[in-house]
């Protein structure tokens, strides 16, 4: 019996998540189906995380096992000859029994891709919030230094969230622009439902004056979710990578 890592990337748009759900297309049910091809048995993958409907992963991790010889190459161009093609295994790797995708996961690493133009294009789209009106990327770079560090987020989770604390450290969250297409990465211990979707529509938020950085550290102290900007479409986020 040996564990294995996987390194995958897919494109979410006609995925309900990651998560297996029963009569829907998830991300987990693909590769599971594709396990059961490939060892003729039920394999259960366990993800670093979950992803939301419609969003994409470049570097999205999951362990597995399994008591198979293939060498791990070959795993590799197995498991990618029965996966659809919006779905890429990128590295498979031995680890220790004792590893856990999850729970040995030290931080994760988000990208937030938007549109900035007030021309439309249709391939831009599917992974990107399209913004016609011109954004403040110095004032969304003021909003996203106030994140950094250890808060409670409780105003950037959606409610239904079932976490014990909502308390996250952010160690990285910067916007830069390039041409028409602005990014917004944060990288941080953990991230709590929907939180940088509400990050980034806050962000915006910032950047139109519907919400004034004078009251970002209010919004954080009392947890007012109302205060915050809205939960920004789930087509612009990507899963980047996963930290271990």
């Amino acid at each position: 019996m040996k564990r294995v890592l996987l390194t995958i990337e897919y494109d979410g748009t006609d995925f309900h998540g990651w998560q297996y759900q029963p009569d829907l297309l998830t991300v987990q049910g693909v590769i599971e189906n594709a396990l059961y091809k490939l060892f003729s048995k039920k394999v259960t993958v366990i993800g670093s995380s979950r992803t939301d409907a419609g969003v994409h992963a470049h570097g999205f991790c999951c362990h597995l096992d399994c008591d198979d010889n293939i060498p791990d190459v070959a795993f590799l161009r197995g498991v990618n000859s029965l996966i659809p093609p919006t779905v890429a295994v990128k590295e498979c790797k031995t680890v220790a029994n004792d590893f856990h995708a999850r729970y040995d996961a030290k931080g994760k690493t988000y990208i937030y891709h938007i549109y900035n133009s007030n021309e439309k294009d249709a391939f831009k789209s599917r992974y990107a919030w399209h913004i016609e009106r011109q954004l403040n990327i110095d004032k969304m770079n003021e909003f996203c230094q106030m994140l950094v560090g250890t808060h409670d987020f409780a105003a950037f989770c959606s409610s239904g969230s079932q976490v014990e604390t909502t308390v996250r450290t952010i160690s990285e969250c910067f916007v830069k622009k390039q041409g028409s297409d602005v990014t917004l990465t944060v990288t941080a211990d953990g991230f709590l439902y929907n939180m940088v979707r509400i990050i980034v529509g806050t962000a915006v938020a910032v950047s139109d004056g519907r919400v004034l950085l004078e009251n970002i550290p209010a919004i954080l102290q009392t947890g007012d979710r109302e205060g915050a900007g809205m939960t920004a479409p789930p087509n612009g986020l990507f899963l980047e990578k996963v930290l271990y």
